[in-house]
């Protein structure tokens, strides 16, 4: 009778902190994930690397992720194993292959080595990080992504942040605090999030599931989605420096600090993903990620002109704009993938949609460097919003009677 009402009595652990706390480690993890591109200058002149080499490491990161986010799904480790666990073990070696970076000894071919293996491990970082959530937050999962997602993004743009504050010391001061942050991001997390209440352990190895969860009509809306979204989303991020550097070669006399700006520009969509998040729940998480992918589209088109414009705050504020929009329905088509998978292929189901997602990464990525070493025209940006039209269909689709 005692243990009875020991077990009755005994509290549960509040959910209210468990959120600041995944979004913490999250933002404190994902920081990896761009670290290479925020000392990208520095790369090139002490390793003597050519221009192509922002390109090619960025894809690099998203080769290893997709490979991880493939093994992954393939083996439902997430579903049959603590997702914190696994979340931990993922941020310590990503930590560990991050600082080699600083190693004199490396070549371009061990660097995209280093970076592929990071981008590895961070498949156990960020589809992990949407799983406890959703395993905590049934209800509401739209606005906890959207706090989940804002931290992906922080994390990501905050190397440029170290950058542009650390410019007196050297380059690999930013590699060593984001390897920091990335260790303490996964103690976090396995020490002070547990399994969630909806968590429903995978039953084994089930090579199908990863076909299977594709079966839903809502599903496959969502995931086309979320392929378009990608398609711009990690293009633009990559490219930010480079067309605040286009822009003040075309306009010399003007000057403003590019890291720092970087920063701001894709670190402003946390915000934004926060605020969708919170529409989502009066409005819907479809049509607010609709409405953000329509936008983020006509920035691209309109990108082209944005060069000649003369007025720098007014150059500014709509790359500012565009870092709003084009990360937006992120959370929302993760909420969307989530919502139309079975309990027990949640967790694979948002491995798979992420994996195929930043494989299309590659295609713009390198789509965009290639044009870059073919043509001084700044209308590339412009086939970006091939992405966002073929989303738009696919959320727009009737399903078939």
């Amino acid at each position: 009778m005692d243990t009875l009402n020991t077990r009755t009595l005994k509290p549960k652990k509040p959910t209210t902190a468990i959120l600041p706390v995944i979004v913490i480690a999250q933002f404190c993890c994902t920081s990896l994930w761009f670290a290479g591109n925020a000392v990208m200058n520095d790369l090139v002149v002490d390793f003597h690397f050519t221009e192509s080499a922002l390109g090619n490491l960025t894809s690099s990161v998203q080769f290893g992720f997709i490979a991880g986010t493939l093994v992954f799904a393939i083996l439902t480790i997430v579903d049959r194993y603590s997702p914190s666990k696994v979340f931990l073990v993922c941020a310590l070696i990503g930590s560990l292959l991050n600082l080699g970076i600083i190693w004199k000894g490396n070549t371009l071919v061990t660097m995209l080595g280093l970076r592929f293996f990071t981008g590895f491990c961070l498949a156990g970082i960020y589809p992990v990080g949407m799983k406890i959530a959703a395993d905590y937050f049934e209800k509401g999962l739209g606005k906890s992504l959207g706090f989940l997602v804002g931290a992906l993004v922080l994390g990501t743009a905050f190397p440029h942040l170290l950058k542009g504050i650390t410019s007196s010391l050297p380059w690999c001061a930013v590699l060593i605090a984001t390897s920091a942050l990335a260790f303490l991001g996964g103690l976090m997390m396995v020490l002070l999030v547990p399994d969630g209440p909806h968590r429903r352990k995978g039953q084994g190895l089930d090579f199908s599931s990863v076909f299977r969860v594709f079966k839903a009509h809502e599903f496959r809306s969502a995931a086309f989605g979320y392929f378009g979204h990608m398609w711009e989303l990690y293009a633009f991020w990559a490219f930010v420096p480079v067309i605040l550097q286009s822009y003040l070669i075309i306009h010399p006399s003007t000057s403003f600090n590019i890291p720092i700006l970087s920063f701001l520009i894709i670190g402003i969509g946390g915000l934004s993903c926060v605020v969708s998040g919170y529409l989502s729940q009066s409005f819907g998480a479809k049509r607010v990620a609709f409405l953000a992918l329509l936008l983020s589209c006509m920035c691209c088109l309109v990108s082209p002109f944005l060069f000649a414009i003369s007025h720098t705050y007014l150059f500014i504020g709509f790359l500012l704009f565009w870092g709003m929009v084009v990360i937006a329905d992120s959370p929302l088509f993760s909420t969307l993938v989530a919502q139309n998978a079975s309990s027990e292929l949640k967790g694979t189901a948002l491995t798979i949609v992420n994996c195929i997602g930043f494989a299309v990464t590659i295609f713009s990525i390198q789509m965009i460097n290639l044009l870059r070493e073919m043509t001084d025209s700044n209308s590339i940006y412009a086939l970006l919003a091939i992405g966002p039209v073929l989303g738009l269909l696919a959320l727009s689709r009737k399903r078939k009677v």
